[in-house]
């Protein structure tokens, strides 16, 4: 019998709905996955930051790639040993697995760019590992301390929110800024896109505001086509935002790469998921983005390899 990819998805389609761990609509998705679709995951998703050891696990999800993070902590940047880097060239190469982005996520989220000088360095770091590893993306976080939004202690006027919504939309929000912060950064980027540029790596954006907002700070910035937004359907959810739009608005020039997470549910297309996961896959599509989306959840407890691959096979299939 001839072993096609066909059979295999198949095969793991059947495997998980006799073990219950798929809803019909997932078991769907699960029988057949287009392969033009690349699918990574954020390696603190995927058992630990910065550790190459577990390619392997990957490989056994399912996923195409990971998200590399750039370091831990000020005192611990693994990717800037030559070492580290080798080890997963190697072993990405003897598993198959890709390199989607390196992520300066959770360092400049605790050691914001807007306001601690020392950050700039993980930026120039994300830019040197991901040049080392063959990467084109690298992911610039803004939550937590490095929120760009203007925080409210205690709320907006009575409002329970900690920032001010300054939409005239009823129905979408928008957020008033910290413009100290936002200035910060924009002289920030105008003096390190040109090394981005000369590393013809990418810097992608991901924060908590919304796609016009971004696009005002990558003008201001310069403009340079290796400025971009690191799109992340869940987040943009929680805040408001009206997604489609939003993916429209940004086109595919200015999304340099994809988070996919629901923060209401672990595994896709479960009747309790908040984001609509299929009208930003149509979204996708109509802009023509033909890039990575890379899942940011590990599935439920204990449920790591099922849900995963589940998740993938899902993406592949609604994404296609």
């Amino acid at each position: 019998m001839e072993i096609t990819r066909r059979t295999v998805l198949k095969g793991i389609g059947a495997g998980m709905l006799a073990s219950g761990s798929l809803t019909a609509l997932q078991q769907s998705h699960a029988a057949e996955s287009p392969a033009g679709v690349k699918v990574g995951m954020c390696d603190w998703n995927l058992g630990g930051s910065c550790n190459p050891e577990l390619i392997p696990k990957a490989k056994e999800a399912h996923l195409d790639g990971i998200q590399v993070s750039v370091g831990l902590n000020a005192n611990n940047i693994p990717l800037r040993k030559p070492e580290v880097r080798d080890r997963y060239l190697a072993l990405g190469k003897e598993y198959g697995i890709e390199f989607c982005s390196v992520a300066a996520g959770g360092i400049l989220n605790a050691i914001p760019l807007a306001s601690e000088p020392q950050s700039a360095m993980y930026v120039l770091d994300a830019i040197e590992a991901a040049k080392a590893l063959g990467i084109s993306c690298t992911l610039l976080a803004f939550f937590g301390d490095g929120d760009l939004r203007l925080p409210y202690p205690g709320g907006y006027y009575g409002t329970g929110e900690g920032y001010r919504n300054i939409s005239k939309d009823p129905v979408w929000k928008e957020w008033e800024l910290d413009t100290l912060k936002v200035r910060r950064l924009v002289d920030f980027l105008r003096q390190v896109v040109p090394r981005a540029e000369d590393a013809g790596v990418i810097l992608g954006l991901e924060n908590t505001l919304s796609a016009a907002q971004n696009l005002d700070i990558i003008d201001r910035a310069g403009g340079s086509p290796m400025l971009q937004v690191y799109y992340d359907v869940g987040n943009s959810t929680g805040g408001g935002y009206d997604v489609p739009a939003e993916i429209h608005l940004l086109g595919k020039d200015r999304i340099c790469e994809v988070h996919l997470k629901d923060s209401k549910t672990r595994v896709f297309g479960t009747p309790d998921a908040q984001v609509d996961m299929a009208a930003c896959a149509k979204a996708f599509r109509e802009i023509g983005y033909n890039k990575w989306y890379v899942l940011e959840t590990s599935g439920r407890d204990k449920q790591f390899l099922p849900d995963t691959q589940a998740n993938v096979a899902f993406t592949k299939k609604l994404f296609g």
